[in-house]
């Protein structure tokens, strides 16, 4: 071989191994540079020079970061100016810009940016998919899945998740069923909406359809049965367990814990390898639940570390039994008062009989929330003090308290004690606005004021809304019947409960025998006369 021809396949080899090296850097090979014509390509009117395309993929890169950082502070305004400012746009662009819409809540934004794309990925149907999902709108969520031309595994179960965190708990098993491929996310997506859903058995079922789950699994079904109070299944489920961690542990002592077995909680308690916070707190909310104080104290004085739950569960203890000066005691060393501990403080004073205590600590409060108001509220209706109870709704109404339930109730109930009609049909008013009126509880009270207050017809109007009756609704309009005079009513209305299914208790036997002694009472005036 000739020296020439050795040269030359070094020279060929060297611009190989360049053109190789400054593929993998992104950069035009050297040689090839040098073999370009040197005369420039005549520049056509309203034209621009070539751009390389190695850089305007860099500078696409670059403006991508700059709209999801904007999209990420919030400033939707100034990555929209960005966007329509790039000479050129990927499919990342565009998803970069719907997805920052979305995570801002503008959907109808995203919406529209998402119509317009010129072309989409996968990635782009999962996004828009997704945002969907987010804001709770399932319709157009399952039509665009309909639509989508490709779907994977991470399509299916957005969807799927999405129905399963609302409650769609028969839709999100549809749409498992017809997945073609499942993953761990697929699984434990559907057997955590049974739990969470209560269909315990269902959740079991699928459990045992499958092997290999990994322990998050294992630890979502003992939840299940803790929820549940099934004791043995959870104690079975445990001792199966291949591999247990301090969830699994802190789980099984809270399930004997809150199911009264204290002894047996002590000694998975003692058995447990590794003690933190929650597994102390769960032995101690045990013994705070079954009344046995001195021993939640001597876990509470032993605990290497407390947290808030801790400090509450003693507070809640001595209140539930009526030691308020050792509550208060506790309450006063916490370290970082909650407002779940300040409302625990005033309902128990409350409760008590100890009205100015509880309005001290009321007035006190950093911050109150709906229990606050109903707690203080309650307790000045259960002291008697009705007008006092009335004027702090008012004031809460003032100060911008959001009005809950409990309120509703003992706002309702002070006004039935005080025969404050018209003050109680502005309170039914508020209820039909906030959307309280048809629940069992607030309608029960609604019922008890109309009845009360002699307006019957009302009260029947009100008994007709409530969506599920209980027999305390029954009994409450029975009674109200038969203190009016309204015998006949309250007989026939005795009748329609039976029909329905719901079983007459001692109260209501008052009700039917208040009306017999009246019309006794009215037929014996008669014959005197």
């Amino acid at each position: 071989m000739s020296k020439q021809i050795i040269r030359d396949f070094e020279m060929r080899y060297r611009r190989l191994h360049s053109t190789c090296s400054n593929s993998l850097l992104n950069k035009p090979p050297t040689h090839l540079k040098a073999e370009l014509p040197r005369n420039k390509p005549p520049k056509l009117p309203g034209s621009n020079p070539p751009v390389k395309s190695a850089k305007v993929s860099s500078d696409i890169v670059q403006w991508n970061r700059s709209v999801t950082q904007h999209m990420r502070q919030g400033e939707c305004d100034t990555a929209l100016r960005l966007f329509n400012s790039m000479p050129a746009k990927s499919c990342v662009s565009w998803n970069a810009m719907i997805s920052g819409y979305l995570l801002n809540g503008r959907l109808d934004l995203a919406q529209k940016l998402f119509d317009e794309m010129p072309q989409r990925d996968l990635v782009s149907w999962n996004i828009m998919l997704s945002g969907y999902i987010k804001n709770k709108t399932f319709g157009a969520a399952r039509m665009l899945f309909d639509q989508m031309p490709v779907r994977d595994v991470v399509s299916w179960n957005t969807l799927l998740s999405g129905y399963a965190q609302n409650g769609y708990v028969d839709d999100a098993k549809r749409i498992f069923v017809m997945m073609p491929v499942k993953n761990e996310i697929s699984w434990n997506g559907l057997l955590a909406t049974y739990v969470q859903n209560g269909r315990i058995e269902e959740a079991r079922k699928l459990f045992e359809s499958k092997d290999n789950w990994p322990l998050v699994s294992w630890n979502c079904l003992l939840g299940g049965y803790l929820k549940k109070r099934m004791l043995a299944e959870a104690r079975t489920l445990f001792d199966k367990m291949p591999v247990k961690d301090q969830v699994s542990w802190n789980t099984i002592i809270s399930c004997y814990a809150q199911n009264d077995d204290l002894e047996e909680a002590r000694k998975l308690f003692d058995e447990s390898p590794i003690k933190d916070v929650f597994t102390w707190t769960s032995m101690l909310s045990g013994y705070v639940q079954n009344g046995i104080l001195y021993e939640a104290r001597r876990i509470f004085d032993e605990m290497p570390e407390k947290n808030e739950v801790s400090w509450n569960a003693m507070i809640a203890g001595y209140v539930q039994s009526n030691r308020m000066d050792l509550a208060r005691e506790f309450f006063e060393a916490m370290p970082c008062k909650s407002i779940s501990s300040w409302n625990t403080m005033i309902t128990g004073y409350a409760q008590n009989g100890d009205i100015m205590s509880a309005r001290r600590l009321f007035h006190c409060m950093p911050n109150r929330d709906c229990i606050s108001w109903a707690a203080i509220i309650a307790g000045y209706a259960h002291s008697g003090n009705s007008e006092e109870a009335l004027r702090m709704f008012v004031e809460m109404k003032r100060d911008g308290g959001r009005i809950n339930r409990s309120a509703f109730t003992c706002v309702l109930s002070t006004s039935a004690d005080i025969a404050a009609f018209e003050f109680g049909k502005q309170i039914h008013g508020r209820l039909v606005k906030a959307g309280y009126h048809t629940g069992c509880y607030v309608g029960n009270a609604l019922l008890s004021m109309y009845c009360k207050c002699g307006s019957i017809d009302e009260g029947y109007d009100v008994f007709q809304e409530t969506a599920e009756k209980d027999a305390v609704s029954w009994n409450t309009l029975i009674i109200g019947y038969a203190r009016h005079g309204f015998g006949k009513q309250a007989l026939r209305l005795f009748e329609s409960m039976k029909d329905a299914g719901i079983r007459p208790d001692d109260v209501t036997m008052v009700g039917v025998l208040t009306h017999e002694k009246l019309l006794s009472e009215a037929t014996a005036q008669k014959r005197d006369e």
